[in-house]
């Protein structure tokens, strides 16, 4: 039996959607078998889901929609790891493989100063050759040409990987991330937390409680990060509240979320959907949901993103109905999402991001990475 094709875990709430809407509403805190109802509804009961969120949202932060200006910097597709939902990828030899050095690094981060850019975000590939000092390096190379830009990079893999290689803590990793320029750093590599799905997708990355260690490391170290989910593949329903409880748990230990991102999975050149081990994605409506869902559950974490990259602007636009509050990125260079087969993910004109906000009645407004206004 495919591992999609599971039973979902977890249990139905004992309440009524009503109740639980209600219960948000009030301020009230969900349990996660409300969440599970709530992910589960596939009736009319979405709307009212949906405009419960949206009302929560716009006592939580207000009617702007959100966005910053940034740029990608990924500095290689050479990757140790063989992740199936991973279409960016490559091995050395590989025809289409890349790994910028210094002056193509400095060129990319200059361009972005150019740019008027707050923010650059860099991960990449797992190069086999990389150890604490190349991420250091790349740091300081993107400071020193684009001095007072924000560097959001590295995710607790990366970070797991370069203490390995290097010999020293995860700790001793972000103490000196930090030093070279690093602000703050992504939530990636989450993707299911939950072992046995990340045994299906991604086994070679580290285990969920070596990514909650060093995410509540860097938490605590003053290095704020992203939270994120990446949703659609193998994982049942009742992997994906657990995740969020999760996030939820972190975040009332240590306030160091600054967002709730949540990618929707892109399958079409991936190893995992060709060798038919995942589905073709999440559906609109657990599109929806996991938006409308987040922001009903997650009372802790102010900021849900709505991934154009991911979703796409129609669907994005949709989402910020439902709970939403952030388009994320002007998205530069963006490879990721790209190499896995999402179309049109390069870069989103503030003036459209203007036309998706003011067509549902609501404010575009830049901010920084840490959501001050920029």
């Amino acid at each position: 039996m495919s591992t999609f094709s599971k039973a979902d875990a977890g249990s139905p709430s004992g309440r009524t959607i009503r109740e639980i809407i209600d219960t948000a509403r009030s301020g009230g805190r969900l349990e996660e078998s409300d969440l599970f109802a709530l992910m589960r509804c596939n009736d009319r009961d979405i709307w009212d889901i949906c405009a419960a969120a949206d009302e929560l949202r716009s006592r939580t932060v207000g009617n702007a929609v959100t966005y910053v200006r940034n740029q990608n910097i990924n500095v290689t597709n050479i990757c140790v790891n063989n992740c199936g939902f991973c279409g960016f990828s490559r091995k050395a030899g590989d025809e289409d493989a890349y790994f910028y050095g210094e002056d193509v690094i400095r060129e990319r981060a200059a361009q972005a100063r150019e740019r008027g850019v707050t923010e650059i975000c860099t991960v990449s590939g797992l190069h086999p050759e990389f150890n604490a000092r190349s991420y250091v390096q790349v740091y300081s190379w993107l400071c020193d040409e684009a001095p007072g830009v924000h560097i959001h990079a590295s995710n607790p893999m990366e970070v797991a990987y370069a203490a390995r290689r290097s010999g020293i803590s995860t700790k001793e990793v972000m103490a000196q991330f930090r030093d070279a320029g690093l602000s703050s750093m992504c939530g990636t590599a989450a993707e299911i937390l939950s072992d046995p799905v990340r045994q299906v997708i991604c086994p070679g990355k580290i285990s969920t409680a070596e990514w909650i260690r060093i995410i509540e490391e860097a938490h605590r170290m003053g290095i704020p990060t992203t939270a994120t989910i990446m949703y659609g593949h193998c994982e049942t329903v009742g992997d994906r509240v657990r995740h969020l409880s999760i996030l939820r748990d972190i975040q009332d230990r240590t306030g160091g979320f600054t967002e709730f991102v949540p990618l929707s999975f892109i399958h079409m050149n991936t190893p995992l959907y060709r060798e038919g081990r995942a589905r073709a994605g999440a559906t609109g409506r657990e599109d929806l949901l996991m938006v409308a869902g987040s922001r009903l559950f997650l009372d802790n974490i102010p900021h849900i993103q709505v991934s154009w990259v991911k979703l796409g602007q129609k669907m994005a636009q949709i989402c910020l109905m439902a709970g939403g509050d952030d388009l994320g990125g002007t998205m530069f260079e963006e490879r990721i999402s790209r190499g896995a087969g999402a179309q049109n993910t390069d870069y989103l004109d503030p003036d459209e991001m203007r036309r998706m906000a003011e067509d549902i009645g609501r404010d575009l407004v830049q901010r920084t990475t840490l959501y001050g206004r920029a």
